[in-house]
């Protein structure tokens, strides 16, 4: 074997999991195929929180059977959410040779050695790393909320040690990493469970203390674990930018609490008012960003208890709305419910949420026409360099004469849109 191909689909952990496995690959030999057709090992990263994702994974599964069929020397690998009865999986896709857990990806590496299924040539071809990368500081979750299969495929959650965190980040940073994303399912929670225990907020401390290290981010968050703490950090460590990833999901006590969510919408709002208190506008902009998610369509739920949440959209005006209709996952306790909101139904409030959110944001960006902002560089897209703010606004600018890769720029907002800007670098 010599060539490998990494398929990814999913959350930002499963992106994480499969450039790490791509650099331990990369480290027994292996040089990467652009296509999977041509590679000699073929892996699978998937994703089955929705049913739309899951047909994602099944699709591109069942497309690499003939291929397995015509070239039964070469490997599959399946990792990632849907793998969960491996023995049933075996059954279904007799073809893949190996099915891997959640987050497990070493699992493929200790198989390959055991197997003697490495590259003649072992010279390791490590990638340029990206400028901002995301570290996994926790996998699982202890949550409970009904409608989720991440704690059933990924189980209870695990926090990796503060100095191994540490010395990753720095390593990374020496290669040339300029900003990290602290991840977790629920980073609000982590350390609880390490002895003695810490918090996120001690984590912020300590990697912010990593020289070279430009910015810091973490998601995502879970409104009922955010403790002060953590907001404190924030506002206090000028490397962390001030974006919060805060899911509400539904703007309806009787469906939180059926969601199994564990806060009401009242302690909901009051949170979001205790962090933008403690980050006001300056100079005519806003001193921090908040996204959060949405379902529509969950079991039981009124045009009312729609409605509610479609206000408090309105009112709470988020940077970002991620919004999805509910579609069942098997196993989880919401799948025992009535899944009785009409497909269109669900369609029509998810595609009202995200019109209003395209008028929200686009209110919202277009108070940065005219203002300088700072954005890390951090590649070119379709001939412009793109970055972000430390609020996590896309800006993209034009400049042929330098290479402003992982550089900071100062940057003339002179166009917004609801899901990006353009400007002019004023000055280096």
């Amino acid at each position: 074997m010599q060539t490998f191909y990494v398929w990814t689909i999913g959350c930002q952990m499963n992106f994480a999991d499969s450039w790490r496995l791509e650099e331990e690959l990369r480290r027994l030999g292996y040089l990467e195929a652009t296509q999977a057709e041509q590679a000699d090992l073929v892996v699978l990263n998937t994703c089955v929180v929705r049913q739309n994702a899951e047909d994602k994974c099944i699709g591109r599964l069942t497309s690499l059977k003939g291929w397995k069929e015509r070239h039964p020397e070469r490997m599959l690998a399946v990792m990632g959410c849907f793998v969960g009865d491996v023995d049933a999986l075996q059954k279904s896709y007799p073809f893949v040779d190996l099915f891997i857990r959640p987050s497990e990806y070493m699992e493929l590496i200790h198989y390959l050695c055991d197997h003697d299924l490495l590259p003649v040539d072992r010279t390791a071809l490590p990638a340029q790393v990206p400028v901002s990368m995301h570290v996994p500081i926790s996998y699982g979750c202890d949550h409970h909320c009904t409608y989720c299969i991440v704690r059933i495929r990924r189980g209870r959650e695990r926090s990796r040690p503060p100095a191994e965190i540490v010395g990753e980040i720095t390593g990374l940073v020496e290669r040339g990493v300029r900003e990290v994303t602290l991840l977790g399912q629920n980073v609000d929670s982590y350390g609880r469970d390490l002895s003695p225990a810490v918090s996120l907020g001690d984590l912020l401390h300590a990697v912010h203390e990593i020289a070279g290290l430009a910015r810091i981010r973490f998601l995502t968050s879970h409104p009922a674990d955010m403790a002060d703490s953590t907001i404190q950090a924030v506002a206090s460590l000028p490397r962390v930018c001030p974006h919060f990833e805060l899911p509400i999901q539904a703007g309806d006590d009787t469906i939180l609490k059926r969601m199994g969510r564990g806060y009401t919408v009242a302690q909901y709002r009051a949170l979001i008012a205790r962090i933008r208190s403690l980050f006001p506008e300056r100079d005519g902009l806003p001193g921090c960003s908040i996204a959060t998610d949405v379902i529509v369509g969950f079991p039981g739920e009124s045009e009312a208890q729609y409605e509610a949440t479609y206000r408090l959209l309105q009112e709470l005006r988020f940077d970002a709305v991620h919004v999805a209709a509910y579609s069942v996952r098997p196993g989880t306790p919401a799948a025992l419910l009535p899944d009785d909101v009409p497909p269109v139904e669900k369609e029509r409030r998810r595609r009202a949420i995200d019109d209003l959110q395209a008028q929200i944001v686009g209110e919202i960006n277009a108070r940065f026409v005219g203002q300088t902002v700072e954005i890390l560089v951090e590649e070119r897209h379709k001939g412009r360099w793109q970055g972000r703010t430390v609020t996590n606004k896309p800006v993209f600018f034009d400049d042929n004469g330098t290479d402003w890769r992982g550089r900071l720029a100062r940057v003339r907002i002179s166009w917004s849109g609801p899901w990006s800007m353009i400007g002019q670098v004023v000055d280096e």
